[in-house]
């Protein structure tokens, strides 16, 4: 558990005491340890070894200070930010709003007893003539009681009755709409409300209705809806180029419990192309459950430094692995305060690689690699002959930093040879940001069940969204689609 997770504010406030003693002890030692350099005559091998420990301290005390205060909100400028900027710079003005309905209102003053202040006439109406002006308003929801009533139909002779067809429905008997149930889905996995917290909202709005009831809809809905999530997922499997990305996900058990004692954590794996995002829930991050995931896969596989996909490669060796620069460039930034200066010229080549990204994004394939092959090889030859000749002590950070960009240098030039590999996976790490919203709103999931629930509407929301499409709209139709046994389509494909 980290302190992200704790809410109680005397645990933190336990926590920050001892955080803050450490910082005190912590620099008390670097101070200690510096007069003792500046006080060595001789012995160069200590010299080196303090300065060894004097670099390993400061790091762990600029961790603590993290942990602490917090991360600074400053960004490090790119390469092309130095540059000037010739785009018109956006405002925060009025915007358009083409999907709003516009209602019109008309407002009329009492004049009938005012005259003309010149002329001493009395006042009217002016036709046709308004002055206007337009408001954003909001009109509170309402859950109403919608009565069907199928009309039936009889022949003269009585021997033959008919009635209208009914809406569709969940099941049999159900008491809420497939609208209702939508509502239900979107409100939890796109807009992050607890289960508890939507149903205090619908008791203001009248409605009467508890959190298991809620959660029945969702169940069903999950049932529904999976076919969908299954192609789904052989549909992004099929993709030349996919991003792989995990984060932890946390499982209540009994007596809200999490499942797998304490500190267990399940895991989000998240694969995603273009067009679509599938999400899997599992209760391990091993290279196992990784190998579970990508498979059928034949294409590049885009991910960060784990080593389960490494592992993964080596064992099935169906798929090619890419590897992600902007982790690269994070492990250079958070060394940057330890050894100033030392990484300058790596996160500029670094941004050098982006420059050359954002002038390729629009251009054909054969295009783009290129220009990769003119501008970027160069850049990421001298990437490498920096990282062999700078200067760093043997367990630095800045040599630990060189060692993970090293281990990865194969998957990191993957991009160099195919034009539809990115620089960098923070598309999946994009599409895994709903997950990390919902989590903390509230915390993971109750049960297994619940994880697959999680799963299939996740995906099938997030991919909406990936597609510029509504995802309460997409919802509705994919539910009205199973509901009459035709296939549901993925949002890709309407498109």
């Amino acid at each position: 558990m980290t302190l992200d997770d704790v809410r109680d504010i005397e645990t933190l406030r336990k926590a920050a005491k001892l955080l803050d003693a450490e910082v005190q002890t912590l620099s008390k030692l670097v101070v200690k340890l510096k007069r003792e350099l500046f006080e060595l005559k001789h012995g160069k091998a200590q010299q080196l070894e303090l300065e060894l420990q004097i670099k390993e301290l400061e790091e762990q005390l600029a961790r603590r200070n993290k942990l602490l205060f917090g991360e600074s909100s400053e960004k490090r400028p790119t390469s092309s930010s130095k540059k000037e900027r010739t785009e018109k710079q956006t405002g925060h003005g009025r915007r358009e709003q083409p999907e709003l309905e516009v209602v019109e209102q008309i407002h009329v003053a009492e004049v009938e007893d005012e005259t003309c202040e010149l002329c001493g006439g009395h006042l009217h109406a002016s036709e046709g003539f308004f002055e206007d002006s337009e408001e954003v308003d909001v009109i509170e929801r309402r859950f109403v009681i919608k009565k069907h009533r199928r009309q039936k139909y009889k022949c003269s002779c009585g021997s033959c009755i008919k009635t209208a067809p009914a809406p569709l429905k969940l099941f049999p008997g159900a008491r809420y709409s497939t609208g209702f149930a939508a509502h239900v889905a979107i409100a939890k996995y796109a807009d992050h409300l607890p289960l508890e917290r939507q149903v205090r909202a619908m008791q203001r709005d009248g409605l009467t209705i508890d959190s298991q009831t809620l959660w029945d809809q969702l169940n069903v809905l999950g049932r529904l809806l999976e076919p969908a999530y299954q192609r789904l997922k052989s549909h992004v499997l099929t993709e030349a180029v996919i991003g792989v990305d995990e984060t932890h996900w946390k499982v209540m058990g009994e007596k809200g419990k999490e499942q797998g004692g304490k500190g267990k954590l399940w895991q989000v794996w998240a694969v995603c192309s273009p067009s679509a995002v599938h999400y899997s829930i599992r209760d391990s991050r091993s290279a196992a459950a990784a190998e579970t995931v990508l498979s059928g896969f034949s294409g590049v596989a885009l991910t960060d430094g784990y080593a389960a996909y490494e592992s993964v490669r080596k064992r099935a060796g169906a798929f090619t692995l890419a590897n992600c620069w902007a982790h690269v460039r994070r492990k250079f930034v958070e060394v940057d305060a330890f050894h100033p200066g030392k990484c300058t010229k790596v996160l500029d080549l670094i941004g050098q690689l982006y420059d050359v990204e954002r002038e390729a994004k629009e251009k054909p394939p054969d295009e783009v690699l290129a220009l990769r092959k003119e501008r970027s090889l160069p850049i990421v030859l001298a990437i490498q002959k920096w990282s062999l000749e700078v200067e760093a002590l043997p367990e630095s950070s800045l040599r630990r930093a060189i060692a993970y960009m090293g281990s990865l240098w194969e998957g990191l030039r993957v991009f160099l040879t195919n034009p539809h590999v990115t620089l960098d996976n923070n598309a999946t790490e994009r599409a895994l940001r709903g997950i990390v919203v919902g989590r903390k709103n509230h915390y993971g999931s109750r049960s297994e069940r619940g994880t697959q629930v999680a799963a299939i509407l996740y995906s099938l929301i997030e991919s909406a969204k990936l597609c510029q499409i509504n995802p309460h709209a997409y919802l509705e139709s994919a539910i009205h689609a199973a509901l009459r046994g035709a296939e549901i389509p993925l949002p890709h494909e309407t498109r």
